[in-house]
């Protein structure tokens, strides 16, 4: 069995470390093993953050090198761009299409790079989605994650219901109720 390599890229906040315990999770209960790495970056300011999952059948490291991942899961434009060349080729990226200005453009010392969704299109299989807005119509803002984590599920081949038994097991259940609409509306898209 082939491995499966997944970058999951945003920026602090948006919660792309829950996002991977929710695949690793769901992707455990199939019966793979797996490797989830977490590379923080200034995430406590809005920095990038960057999380790697692998699974297969025997997996040996939980990082995934340039040209290896086969899905981006970006949470940001510009978090789906820096992370381009890690894609293998054929690979897929699965964007939502807000962009958050970084420091140095809040400051004024750069510009958000212009067209992005475009630069990405050009070099890659990409599938973009406003994942703020449905996240919002779920009744949380935050919910983007579990939004972009539904439209990547139904290309997998890991079986809904066990998606939605990993939702139950891994978000609070305070929080449970907005995820799993997030996620239909995700998957549904």
């Amino acid at each position: 069995m082939k491995t499966t390599n997944i970058m999951i890229v945003g920026v602090g906040g948006q919660g792309t470390l829950l996002a991977s315990r929710i695949l690793g999770n769901a992707v455990i209960g199939e019966g793979y093993d797996v490797k989830v790495s977490e590379v923080h970056g200034m995430s406590q300011r809005g920095g990038s953050v960057v999380t790697y999952v692998k699974f297969g059948e025997k997996v040996y490291s939980p990082i995934i090198g340039r040209g290896e991942a086969d899905i981006i899961l970006a949470f940001e434009l510009l978090e789906a761009y820096r992370s381009l060349p890690y894609l293998r080729e054929g690979g897929r990226i699965i964007v939502n299409t807000q962009s958050i200005d970084p420091m140095p453009v809040i400051t004024g010392a750069a510009q958000y790079p212009a067209d992005i969704a475009e630069k990405l299109a050009a070099k890659a299989s990409v599938t973009a989605i406003d994942a703020l807005s449905l996240a919002k119509e779920a009744g949380n803002s935050r919910a983007v994650n579990v939004v972009l984590i539904g439209l990547m599920a139904k290309n997998t081949e890991i079986p809904y219901e066990r998606w939605i038994e990993t939702l139950k097991a891994t978000v609070p259940p305070k929080f449970l109720d907005v995820n799993l609409k997030a996620f239909e509306l995700g998957y549904n898209n």
